[in-house]
């Protein structure tokens, strides 16, 4: 007899839920053309959006959904916001937020007074580079040591990371995004990673969750930007054995069904990534339920148009919906691709960043070789092979 024809299901059992895959394709598609009028407040962090929902289509496998034009009009209005620094101007290099700073008009004097305002802010930058690796841009129209810079200039003497070099809070999330583009970047530059460790190990909490700045309250999210900072630094492996136990057994008593992000506080969608993806990248995550993690999320999902929200019964939104998706793709949720927990992208779009980082060094390597060939007799170095002339040891992704 073939199993081919034998129903090998428990009829006593319930079916699950299904994940509306197409449905929340849709949704996040829409976020790119429209905001609805409740998230009008949102404009000034419009990347932000863009990354919630071009990444939560890549982890759907539905980029494909995204027309070669629109593809490259994203592409293009990401790089309306990059800011490269003069060289009388602060180290300010990144992406803006939104366009606010860039007035359409040909007036030089409005244009020479909105440039003071233009600078990176790191959230942004990292959301911004994140989107244009997903798309499959090969990042070539990014001065890397100009962005590293301005992530040098916001770290403050305790370690943490500003937004921006106008000032702004300093903590956690700040110390995350700072790493990442670094990471993303391959390239380090002026950071003091020592520094960066410090200040997150004195945020250790005594319950052995990380807080949002030092003697806070130990908190889900806070923690996950900790654990995700040390291991794109490679410093990770730094936390003692003791130390990693403790942080396993906080993390593991965040779940109820879902995960909360504080003891004695309601679960919540995002959770299920920001408590997941550090319990991956401590290779505990199979500590957790999986089958009551799952209900939850789907407890939250919209059946009439799509996307997750952060309690049953409320309204969806691109940030709990990506964070929902990718906390089901943790549990290996059939149709979902693998998401890379420290940097929050796909599997996918992490392959293409890793192609660009081999390539980088290659070039650098080629580039290094082609200086030394043209070292004259008094070892003053000179131009190189496109002609520009460079002491820095970092070749430009042009």
């Amino acid at each position: 007899m073939s199993y081919h024809i034998v129903d090998m299901t428990n009829a006593s059992e319930p079916e699950t839920e299904p994940v509306l895959l197409s449905k929340h394709a849709k949704n996040l598609l829409r976020f790119l053309h429209l905001l609805p009028a409740r998230m009008s407040s949102h404009d000034s962090t419009r990347s932000t959006i863009v990354f919630f929902a071009i990444c939560g289509l890549d982890v759907l496998h539905s980029l494909h959904l995204v027309s070669p034009q629109l593809r490259q009009d994203i592409i293009n209005w990401t790089y309306g916001g990059l800011v490269v620094p003069r060289e009388q101007e602060k180290r300010c290099g990144g992406f803006m937020g939104c366009r606010a700073m860039l007035p359409q008009t040909e007036d030089a004097q409005v244009l020479e007074c909105m440039r003071k305002y233009q600078w990176g802010h790191v959230a942004m930058t990292y959301t911004s580079i994140a989107v244009l690796v997903t798309l499959g841009d090969d990042l070539s129209r990014l001065d890397r040591k100009s962005i590293v810079d301005g992530v040098a200039e916001v770290q403050r003497p305790d370690g943490s990371f500003s937004a921006c070099v106008d000032g702004s809070e300093n903590d956690m999330r700040f110390v995350y995004c700072a790493a990442t583009i670094c990471h993303m970047l391959d390239y380090w530059g002026n950071v003091n990673k020592e520094s960066m460790f410090q200040f997150i190990i004195r945020s250790l909490r005594y319950d052995y969750g990380f807080s949002q700045e030092l003697e806070g309250e130990s908190h889900g999210g806070t923690t996950f930007c900790a654990l995700a900072a040390l291991e794109l630094s490679g410093q990770l492996d730094r936390l003692d054995a003791t130390t990693v136990e403790r942080i396993k057994r906080w993390l593991v008593f965040r779940q109820m069904d879902g995960f909360q992000g504080r003891p004695n506080k309601p679960v919540d969608t995002c959770y299920s990534f920001w408590i997941g993806a550090a319990l991956r990248m401590l290779n505990t995550f199979e500590l957790t339920d999986y089958a009551q993690n799952r209900e939850y999320i789907l407890s939250t999902q919209d059946k009439m148009i799509g996307g997750f929200a952060k309690w049953p019964q409320s309204s969806p939104d691109p940030f709990h919906t990506y964070l929902g998706l990718c906390g089901l793709a943790f549990t290996g949720e059939p149709g979902l691709n693998a998401v890379m927990p420290s940097l929050n992208i796909s599997m996918t779009a992490y392959s293409h960043l890793n192609e660009l980082h081999q390539r980088w060094r290659a070039n650098k390597g080629l580039s290094q070789d082609l200086v030394q060939l043209k070292l004259n007799g008094d070892g003053v170095e000179s131009e190189t092979a496109n002609g520009t002339t460079s002491s820095s040891p970092l070749v430009s992704a042009q």
